[in-house]
């Protein structure tokens, strides 16, 4: 059966400035080519561009999707991209096995109640009465945006804490802006639905929330490098970790919720800013720390769905590479919350 990893997806912010070394003046701007998808946790980036944290580290970014069917890592190791922004789900631990172009080198977002991605049903199904509670969907059709991807751990978690388990419901794949049209429709009866998206559902009274404190820190997304962009331009790829971990801490706390940052997030994802400042937010990690935990416990959840492609498990340092972290903390030093 075919896997594809998709990207999630989310916007933006603006707080303290960090004073960065610049370029020198006239020095001509690289272009870094991104993988992206307009959602919620794509924040840290547009944040950067709008700031102009890359431009001040001598980056042009330049937005380019992946085409259908193919996944990120096929378009990193093909040279179509330098940066891409994706999930933890089985199609990493399947590149990485397969020895792919490739490293994770840092952390995009994790999830804390209420969670950004939460479990939602038809407004109309919890008006009367059918779907109460996770227990309801037993044998319904439940959805995720990707099969295979961290989001199908997401729906693992949502059963478990009502009672369930993957295996009592039918999982499908609906892309997160087809849910409410397919609750609606009866094509399935609950979904995941990231945020602003949930939000905006909710508004136009489309669906219900039944269930957003399953997860709590789990990380599900990352920073992944081309082997050639890490070879090629080791001084780059410091600096887009610079800015991007310079626009995860105009994120921390409430910076979802600012009047600048909620603007940037419409600009990008066409989602209104007074939605974007309600909806549920997504961490991101001021200090670009990644769980080694949470990467060895989504690929054991895909080994027991029989998605891997490989016996052994991996580890960690295998794929993952924590230096271009490092070296941007040492030039940023450490994130302290202001009080």
């Amino acid at each position: 059966m075919i896997r594809r990893l998709l990207v999630l997806s989310f916007v933006i912010v603006m707080a303290t400035m960090i004073a960065v070394p610049s370029p020198a003046v006239g020095q001509p701007q690289a272009t870094v080519r991104v993988v992206h998808v307009p959602v919620l946790i794509f924040a840290p980036l547009y944040v950067a561009m709008e700031r102009g944290y890359f431009a001040k580290q001598g980056i042009e970014i330049e937005l380019v999707t992946t085409p259908g069917g193919v996944s990120s890592f096929a378009v990193l190791a093909g040279g179509r991209a330098e940066v891409v922004v994706g999930g933890l789900g089985a199609a990493l631990f399947n590149a990485a096995a397969r020895d792919l172009d490739f490293k994770v080198v840092g952390p995009v977002h994790m999830e804390r109640p209420p969670v950004s991605t939460p479990l939602v049903i038809s407004k109309k199904a919890w008006d009367s009465g059918e779907i109460r509670s996770v227990r309801d969907l037993r044998g319904k059709r439940v959805s995720t945006n990707v099969l295979g991807s961290a989001t199908e751990y997401w729906v693992q978690s949502a059963l478990l804490k009502g009672g369930l388990t993957i295996d009592d419901v039918q999982l499908v794949a609906v892309n997160f802006p087809e849910v409410p049209a397919a609750l609606a429709n009866g094509a399935i009866a609950a979904g995941l639905l990231g945020e602003p998206l949930a939000t905006l559902a909710e508004d136009q009274g489309q669906i219900v929330r039944l269930s957003e404190d399953f997860v709590n820190g789990v990380q599900v997304t990352a920073l992944y490098y081309s082997g050639e962009f890490m070879r090629a331009q080791p001084k780059l790829a410091v600096g887009f970790m610079v800015a991007w971990l310079q626009a995860s801490r105009d994120l921390f706390n409430d910076g979802y919720k600012r009047d600048d940052v909620a603007a940037i997030v419409e600009r990008y994802t066409r989602v209104p800013a007074p939605v974007v400042k309600r909806a549920r937010p997504p961490f991101h990690e001021p200090n670009g720390q990644m769980n080694f935990n949470d990467f060895k416990r989504l690929q054991e959840f895909f080994k027991r769905r029989g998605q891997l492609t490989y016996e052994k498990p991996l580890e960690p340092k295998q794929y993952i590479d924590t230096s271009y972290v490092r070296a941007a903390l040492r030039i940023l030093g450490p994130f302290k919350p202001s009080r």
